[in-house]
């Protein structure tokens, strides 16, 4: 686990340093006016003249002018410093870390919805492979899987915002705003999270230390509980790790739809308009997310697989 932790911080540190270079080259190498989009940015696209997109020319310059602008951004990054915002003005740290906590929290609801409805519904299909529940989940959740994340939104903002008027349509701040953005992304990660669940339990149910254990009379709960769970843990938790990591970095769409003030929505915007801290600090937090839930993921299916265990 030392030498794993290790390479994951190694991994960390070529991720910040590769994703904000990259991010630093890409973004000053698109086309249009840099100037001109974070004026719109900042004064709005009806109200922007010359003389705006002058000043934040005369801005940009100015920065350019006190010496290599990437090595002055290579110091601040070691001192955890990612500057102000060219639109708002705001330390991009603190519009980060609202932005993070959002879209985590979205993540977290919609995870933990899609735990409720897969687990119990895997592990019934793969107990009782090719029975009409397991059959009937098979062509639901083939539905399900290709059915867009837009579409699945609309449709539950029509039918419980709209028909029903149950639920907000958007926003943000209570508990009834999580709802349908995380029963969006809950739904469309159940589709696959099934057949995960269901395969890693047919494998187990069908291993030979399960059979033994039935054949010695142990009674079906009994079994699940003592050689089941714990064997099946590793795949499936291991795919909802990554799952994780994917809403966290996905869910651009749903933040969008639903008006929800996440980091990838706000990422999106800072690429419109040439925000370029912005741009930077969100790509280096998302990649060392991705780096830091893998760790996690690696010690969790340590600790759960059985060969590892010590008596």
């Amino acid at each position: 686990m030392i030498k794993q932790l290790c390479w994951r911080l190694m991994q960390a540190f070529f991720v910040v340093l590769s994703v904000g270079l990259l991010t630093w080259f890409l973004v000053r190498s698109l086309p249009g006016d840099m100037a001109w989009r974070i004026a719109s940015g900042r004064y709005g696209y009806d109200r922007v003249d010359a003389d705006a997109v002058a000043r934040v020319q005369q801005e940009l310059n100015g920065a350019a002018d006190q010496g290599s602008a990437l090595l002055h951004w290579l110091f601040d990054l070691l001192q955890f410093n990612f500057g102000r915002s060219l639109v708002s003005g705001e330390p991009v740290m603190d519009e980060l870390r609202w932005q993070l906590s959002q879209t985590l929290a979205l993540a977290g609801v919609s995870l933990l919805l899609a735990i409720i409805i897969t687990l119990p519904l895997g592990i019934w299909a793969g107990c009782h492979a090719n029975g009409k529940l397991d059959r009937l989940l098979f062509w639901l959740t083939s539905m399900l899987k290709s059915v867009p994340h837009f579409a699945l939104g609309m449709l539950l903002i029509v039918l419980f915002a709209l028909q029903l008027d149950w639920l907000p349509s958007a926003g943000h701040g209570e508990l009834r705003h999580f709802l349908l953005p995380a029963l969006t992304l809950a739904l469309s990660l159940s589709a696959v999270g099934v057949r995960v669940v269901r395969e890693a339990t047919w494998q187990v149910v069908n291993a030979g230390y399960y059979q033994w254990g039935a054949q010695k009379g142990l009674a079906p709960a009994t079994l699940l509980h003592r050689h089941g769970l714990r064997n099946l843990g590793t795949p499936v938790l291991t795919w909802f790790g990554m799952q994780f990591v994917w809403l966290v970095e996905g869910v651009v769409v749903v933040e969008t739809l639903f008006a929800w003030p996440g980091i990838g929505h706000a990422l999106v915007h800072a690429i419109f308009a040439r925000d370029v801290p912005v741009i930077q600090a969100s790509a280096m937090a998302l990649g060392l997310l991705f780096v830091l839930l893998n760790m996690l993921v690696d010690a969790g299916c340590h600790l759960l697989d059985p060969r590892g265990a010590r008596p």
